[in-house]
């Protein structure tokens, strides 16, 4: 039977990372087969792209464009190898970002058209998408606030202008609000413990799995 394919997707705060991981110790504890992965990443070569993408050390600003061949690259990458494989094999993928996130954040961030990225997204994902996309809401605001409590450097994405974390939201919840059956759009900017409450009940919900 082939694995279930989950992505979470979010403005820069949302708690991807942390509610990914929390939904993967979830799943397993069910007996659930789940590989955890992240886009850009997930390979060598991804993990390559991802550092360029996030920490550009060259001396010339990238081109928007050339950020959106390089997610698309990864893209190709981690579902050629990693993802398709193991949905194959009967493995639940949980993935931190996908198309989704070249949608919102190239589309409605940065201006290019959403039909064209998604033309690329389906050239480079061979048309595979998510079972389930859980989408972690958060204000501006409160993105903000966690960007700038981390101890760690802050990406060059992460220091666009706040008009541009704007209309990435703005995209996001748009995109959701245009595939329902697929979305499920969580609060994320309360305690951990209630968002991660309704993030299993849409699991839950969708896939058919105990509350």
């Amino acid at each position: 039977m082939r694995g279930k394919f989950v992505t979470f997707e979010g403005p820069e705060g949302s708690g991807k990372s942390t509610h990914i991981r929390w939904l993967s110790v979830r799943l397993q504890a069910c007996g659930v087969p789940i590989l955890l992965t992240r886009e850009p990443g997930g390979t060598p070569t991804g993990e390559a792209i991802r550092r360029l993408l996030q920490h550009d050390s060259s001396d010339a600003e990238m081109s928007h464009r050339t950020e959106v061949l390089l997610f698309c690259a990864s893209r190709a990458q981690i579902v050629e190898q990693v993802i398709r494989p193991a949905l194959e094999q009967g493995t639940w993928v949980l993935c931190d970002r996908f198309t989704d996130s070249t949608l919102a954040y190239q589309g409605y961030g940065r201006g290019f058209d959403v039909d064209e990225l998604r033309t690329m997204n389906r050239f480079a994902t061979g048309g595979l998408a998510p079972d389930l996309t859980l989408l972690l809401d958060i204000p501006v605001d409160e993105s903000f606030r966690r960007i700038m409590a981390r101890r760690s450097e802050i990406d060059r994405i992460e220091r666009a202008e706040r008009a541009f974390h704007e209309r990435l939201r703005e995209g996001y919840l748009k995109l959701a609000a245009m595939e329902l059956a697929r979305f499920r759009t969580i609060g994320s900017a309360r305690a951990a413990e209630e968002t991660q409450a309704d993030i299993w009940r849409a699991v839950a919900e969708r896939f058919g799995l105990e509350k």
